[in-house]
C-alpha cells in the first residue's frame, strides 16, 4: 500500500492500510444500520401496543420510540452518499418534505403544499380511489407494498407514503404552532374505534401506521443484509472487491456531501434563509435540532472509525483519521478540531431547543428577526464548510482525485 509513513494515532510498528479501513467502514454500516432497524422494531411494537389499547401513555410511547429510531438512522446518512445502493433506497425512508394531506386530514387554511400538486391533498386514508396525474388509483386496502408504490406519484417528491416522516405525521399530527412553540397534536382518538372516533375514517388510519410501520422494519432488514459480512452477492462484497481508492473516495464524497449540500445546505441554510418551517426537517414532531446534531455525528463517526452503538457498546478500528494521520498528521489533527466544532456548534442548537427555560425549538430559530436563532445556525453552517473544505484536503493527500462533494446547487 503507498501509505507507509507512521500513524501518530497507532503504535509505532503499526501502520494502517486503505483496505482495513474500507472494511471498517462497511462494519461501521453494518453496526449503524443494525441500530436503526433494532429501533424500528421497538417502535413497530410501541405502534402494535397504541392500535391495540389507543390511549394517552400508549401514543406517547410510539412517539418516545420514535424519537429514539431517529438516533442511529441519522448517523447512517452519511453512507448515503457515495453508495448509490443507499441512495436509491433512502427516498423510501426519510423524504422529506412531505404534503402530508395525501395521506390524511389536514387543517385548510394552515396547509402549505407544493403548488400544482395533485397528490397533496388525496387523502388516501379518507378515500379508497384517488386520482392524482391523471390516473385513477385503487387504495382501498392499506399494506405495505402499496404505500411503496405510491411514493412520488403524479411524478411530485413532495407525495412521500412511507418512512420516518410519514409514521411522524400519523403520530403528532401537523404542527399549526408556525413560529410559535408548540409540535403537532394529534388526538389519541384518532386511532380508537366507533363513537369514540375523531376525524373520522380511524380504522383506514390505523391500518396506514400499521402498514406503514412494518414497511419500515422491512426496508431496514433488506439495508442490513446489504452490509453483512460473509452475504454471498451484497453491496458490502462489492464495495471491498473495488480499488482501495474508489472505497476511500466513497468514504470522503459521503462525509463531504453530507456536510456541505445536504446538512449545510438543505438543511439549515434553506430553512434559515426563506424563514421556512416547511423545511424543517422532522417538522411534526419539532426534533430537527436532534435529526442535524446527529448526520454530524455520523459524518465524524465515518473519520475517527468508532460507532457508540444504542446499547452502549463502542465499534472501533482502522480509520480515516489514523490513515490521514500517516500521510500529513497536522490536516488529521485540524481536520478532527473542526469535525469537533461542528458538533459543539451543532449541539448548541440542540441545547437552545432542549432548554428547561424558554426552549428555542429549531422552527423558533428560523423565524424572521430571531437574531440569536440566525447566528445559532450560521455558526453551524460556517463550521461545516470549514470542515468539507478539509476533507478535500485530506481527499487530496490520501490520493483521492476529483472528490467535488456535492453542494446541491447552494454558494457559501
Amino acid at each position: 500500500m503507498p501509505f507507509a509513513l507512521f500513524s501518530a494515532n497507532t503504535a509505532a510498528d503499526d501502520t494502517v492500510s486503505a483496505d482495513a479501513v474500507v472494511t471498517h467502514y462497511a462494519d461501521l454500516a453494518h453496526a449503524n444500520y443494525a441500530d436503526a432497524l433494532n429501533a424500528a422494531e421497538v417502535l413497530n411494537e410501541r405502534i402494535d401496543e397504541l392500535l391495540a389499547n389507543p390511549t394517552a401513555e400508549t401514543l406517547e410511547a410510539a412517539k418516545n420510540a420514535w424519537l429514539q429510531a431517529r438516533i442511529p438512522y441519522q448517523q447512517s446518512e452519511v453512507f448515503r452518499f457515495g453508495n448509490a445502493v443507499v441512495d436509491d433506497w433512502e427516498g423510501q425512508l426519510n423524504a422529506w418534505p412531505l404534503d402530508e394531506g395525501m395521506i390524511d386530514y389536514v387543517e385548510g387554511d394552515d396547509y402549505q403544499h407544493e403548488l400544482g400538486n395533485e397528490g397533496a391533498t388525496a387523502n388516501i386514508i379518507a378515500n379508497e380511489q384517488i386520482n392524482v396525474g391523471g390516473e385513477s388509483l385503487d387504495v382501498s386496502e392499506i399494506t405495505p407494498e402499496l404505500l411503496a408504490d405510491l411514493n412520488e406519484i403524479g411524478g411530485s417528491e413532495a407525495n412521500v407514503a412511507s418512512g420516518y416522516h410519514a409514521i411522524e405525521f400519523l403520530l403528532w399530527g401537523q404542527d399549526l404552532n408556525g413560529f410559535e412553540a408548540g409540535n403537532g397534536e394529534r388526538p389519541v382518538s384518532d386511532y380508537q374505534t366507533g363513537d369514540d372516533c375523531t376525524h373520522g375514517h380511524c380504522d383506514r388510519r390505523r391500518s396506514y401506521l400499521d402498514a406503514v410501520s412494518d414497511l419500515l422494519v422491512d426496508d431496514l432488514e433488506w439495508m442490513v443484509a446489504q452490509w453483512a459480512p460473509e452475504t454471498e452477492g451484497n453491496y458490502r462484497q462489492e464495495l471491498l472487491a473495488e480499488s482501495d481508492q474508489e472505497g476511500l473516495r466513497r468514504m470522503l464524497f459521503g462525509m463531504g456531501s453530507l456536510s456541505l449540500g445536504e446538512l449545510a445546505g438543505e438543511r439549515l441554510k434553506v430553512a434559515l434563509e426563506a424563514n421556512s418551517f416547511e423545511d424543517e426537517h422532522d417538522c411534526f414532531s419539532d426534533n430537527t435540532h436532534n435529526s442535524h446534531y446527529y448526520n454530524g455525528q455520523g459524518i465524524e463517526n465515518i473519520y475517527t472509525g468508532t460507532y457508540q452503538r444504542l446499547d452502549g457498546s463502542v465499534v472501533e478500528g482502522p480509520s480515516l483519521e489514523d490513515l490521514l494521520a500517516q500521510e500529513d498528521s497536522e490536516l488529521a489533527d485540524t481536520l478532527r478540531q473542526q469535525l469537533d466544532a461542528t458538533m459543539a456548534r451543532l449541539d448548541a442548537i440542540k441545547q437552545a431547543a432542549e432548554a428547561e427555560s424558554s426552549p428555542m425549538a429549531f422552527d423558533m430559530m428560523i423565524a424572521p428577526g430571531n437574531e440569536q436563532g440566525s447566528e445559532l445556525i450560521n455558526e453551524a453552517i460556517l463550521t461545516l464548510v470549514a470542515q468539507t473544505g478539509s476533507i478535500e484536503q485530506a481527499a487530496g493527500e490520501l490520493g483521492v482525485t476529483s472528490l467535488q462533494p456535492d453542494d446541491a446547487g447552494h454558494q457559501f
